[in-house]
């Protein structure tokens, strides 16, 4: 059975909190969704505000191949004629040939939001939605409120999507706008729906109750036709209903047709690309996509892991495009450094294994953390079974600070072996780990001129004993991109300067390991 799925990211999705897209960043993630199959994309609403009006003036000159662009709205106002409604206007003047709008299915909200009655509420749905069918429109109906509105009022909500249908609305979504209906009032309420309602009916479910996939899921079992919701579940207060969750689930575990197969295994390319626009860092314990969705740190896991990936993986990881990843802590066992191992082809006795194990729990005692420097881990292994050595080596190091004017300037000076070439340098930055940055990168960019593509992407200080104050152990966590992987890299020690020394240093050296190897390859 085909499900259409029906994308809300650029406009739903936008209300949550901290999301922001451009007009250039929407036209993208049209480009994106149309490119893996989605069947609609609602692109804005374009009464509200001269952003939208803009993106749907661009998005007519975007050649689609599979999705439909949706113009979103609400019904007219009270007392007021579809043709001189300010929002019916833009709708029909968007150049969209899908419309969705919304009305109220809860005799509350007509009574409290709209002030009017129930009469003209329902005079409302049908006028707007028959207005815009004469304007060319492929209408689809969402009804707001409808699972509350049923609660309270069932014969009132029903006649609601009666007018809707009267007005010649292709699709009746019920909405679970306050997020709040549980799985079994779903079922039992889209069971009535379907009862009064000859058009195919969809589900729209906010995740305040964190049941939006779930009730979406529910939904669909219980008949309906398309479902809604966006990219990595964005949206006013907790969110929508999670696309990159929904379709999985619709797709492996009850064999729906949603988008083709090849496209859900880009499904983690999708979030991390939307996430990237979004400019919102994408929670790593995202069910599929998240980095640590296939993420394996009990050594007991590990073990059964390396038997059968069945064992603790409900699915396998590359069905989503997403990748498994074994974790080295003070909660590992033998079976975690193994497969580290393995993954750097390196041959190992079990002393020598059991030893390197003993020593990264130590260094986690002293406050390092491995799980997210997959970059310095790699090169502890290395030193210990393959003898490697560090690029280049520090011979001195001094830090100035300086305050005149009522500014603070810092600099860094450097001597560094490199090769057996003595190299001393210096450079000024913003702080002084931006200075010493500078200096470490300024010292090695003549030897190693890929440095320049490495970027720091994230810089994180945490306090471990904030009980001894200034003079408290600090971990330093740095993200490194090539523009193509991503890596972490660590640095413990009292002296915030020496922790982040540790941290660039590894960040610098693992990058040009990979990259050599990536030469070689």
């Amino acid at each position: 059975m085909k499900i259409e799925i029906y994308d809300t990211t650029l406009r739903d999705g936008s209300q949550g909190e901290g999301v922001s897209f451009s007009v250039e960043d929407k036209v993208k993630i049209v480009k994106k969704l149309d490119e893996l199959g989605f069947d609609y994309i609602e692109g804005g609403w374009p009464g509200s505000n001269p952003k939208d009006v803009t993106f749907f003036e661009q998005v007519k000159d975007v050649q689609l191949k599979n999705a439909r662009v949706a113009a979103f709205g609400s019904t007219r106002k009270p007392g007021a004629r579809p043709e001189e409604d300010h929002n019916l206007q833009c709708l029909a003047a968007s150049g969209a040939q899908t419309a969705t709008i919304f009305g109220k299915s809860w005799d509350f909200h007509v009574y409290s939001a709209l002030e009017t009655t129930e009469e003209e509420n329902l005079k409302m749905i049908e006028d707007s939605v028959s207005y815009l069918r004469e304007k060319g429109c492929t209408v689809f109906y969402d009804a707001e409120h409808f699972f509350d509105g049923y609660k309270a009022n069932p014969k009132y909500a029903l006649t609601t999507l009666k007018a809707a249908l009267k007005g010649g609305a292709a699709r009746i979504i019920l909405c679970d706008t306050n997020g709040g209906t549980m799985p079994g009032d779903i079922v039992k309420i889209i069971n009535a729906a379907a009862a009064e309602v000859s058009v195919p009916l969809g589900i729209h479910c906010h995740n305040d109750s964190e049941l939006a996939v779930a009730n979406s899921m529910t939904a669909v079992q219980a008949g309906v036709l398309q479902v809604q919701g966006t990219i990595n579940g964005y949206g006013e207060r907790c969110g929508n209903a999670n696309l990159c969750s929904l379709i999985p689930n619709l797709s492996y575990k009850y064999d729906y047709d949603t988008i083709p197969q090849k496209s859900i295994k880009r499904m983690t390319e999708l979030s991390r690309f939307v996430s990237e626009l979004a400019n919102m860092h994408p929670p790593g314990d995202q069910p599929y996509v998240g980095v640590s969705a296939f993420a394996h740190k009990g050594g007991i896991h590990v073990s059964a892991l390396q038997k059968h990936p069945g064992t603790y993986e409900h699915i396998d990881p590359e069905l989503v495009g997403n990748s498994r990843r074994v974790l080295v802590s003070e909660l590992s066992g033998m079976s975690n450094l193994f497969y580290k191992y393995r993954e750097l082809n390196l041959e190992m006795q079990g002393e020598e294994g059991r030893r390197v194990l003993e020593e990264i729990k130590d260094l986690e005692n002293q406050g390092y953390q491995f799980e997210g420097a997959d970059g310095s881990f790699d090169l502890r292994l290395r030193k210990a079974f393959k003898g490697y050595q560090e690029p280049f080596k520090l011979d001195n190091l001094r830090i100035i600070l300086e305050f005149r004017e009522n500014q603070l300037s810092s600099e860094a000076v450097i001597k560094m072996t490199v090769g057996d070439k003595e190299v001393h340098t210096a450079s000024e930055g913003n702080g002084p780990v931006n200075a010493l940055d500078n200096a470490l990168r300024k010292a090695l960019n003549d030897f190693f001129p890929e440095i320049k593509d490495m970027q720091l992407t994230d810089y994180k200080v945490r306090v471990l004993d904030g009980k001894d104050g200034t003079g408290a152990i600090v971990r330093v966590l740095v993200e490194t991109s090539d523009g193509h992987k991503n890596w972490g890299t660590v640095g413990v020690s009292t002296n915030i300067i020496e922790a982040s020394w540790q941290a660039l240093v590894d960040s610098i050296a693992y990058g040009l390991i990979k990259k050599e190897e990536e030469n070689n390859s």
